[in-house]
């Protein structure tokens, strides 16, 4: 799997998309796959806007390949998930959501009003976070966790509609 720092899983820094480009085909390559334009502008859009639906990827990818098909976006999607190239998780009452962070064990937070999706690191570093009460005989690799929470911003909306619906409050002399 190919080696994913921090600083190369935020595009905003970190490695050029010319270096992950070449990170990705050696990695298509290791696993039998061959380079193509498809791949790698899947792989692009995915890590440029991470925590994306299959939905949103087919817009992002169609700034670049403009004649793309839907079918071939999904066809890719679910072949480099695969291959693990690409990890889709789907927090509760929501359409399933893309990333390229697969080589390392962390979770999510996701805001239950506006669908903020925030990576949350394991909170003990290694697979698997949780040790289950019974294993039921399977070996546990891994566990995904999913925080259903409010988001700071939904929350400081919410505080701010209650006030305003109040109206305003009398003063109580003592």
């Amino acid at each position: 799997m190919t080696s994913l720092t921090p600083e190369t899983t935020n595009p905003h820094g970190g490695h050029t998309l010319e270096a992950m480009s070449a990170l990705w085909s050696g990695e298509l390559r290791s696993h039998g796959r061959r380079v193509t334009k498809q791949r790698l502008a899947v792989l692009a859009a995915v890590h440029g806007h991470p925590h994306s639906t299959a939905e949103e990827i087919v817009q992002h990818v169609r700034e670049d390949l403009p004649t793309i098909t839907v079918q071939s976006i999904y066809v890719v999607l679910a072949d480099l998930t695969a291959i693990e190239m690409l990890r889709k998780f789907q927090p509760p009452g929501t359409p399933g959501l893309y990333e390229t962070r697969t080589d390392d064990n962390h979770h999510h937070a996701f805001c239950i009003r506006c669908g903020r999706v925030e990576d949350v690191d394991c909170s003990v570093g290694e697979a698997p976070c949780l040790t289950p009460s019974e294993s039921h005989g399977m070996t546990v690799l891994s566990a995904d966790i999913v925080y259903r929470a409010i988001c700071a911003d939904c929350a400081a909306r919410e505080a701010a509609e209650q006030e305003s619906s109040s109206g305003p409050t009398a003063a109580v002399a003592p």
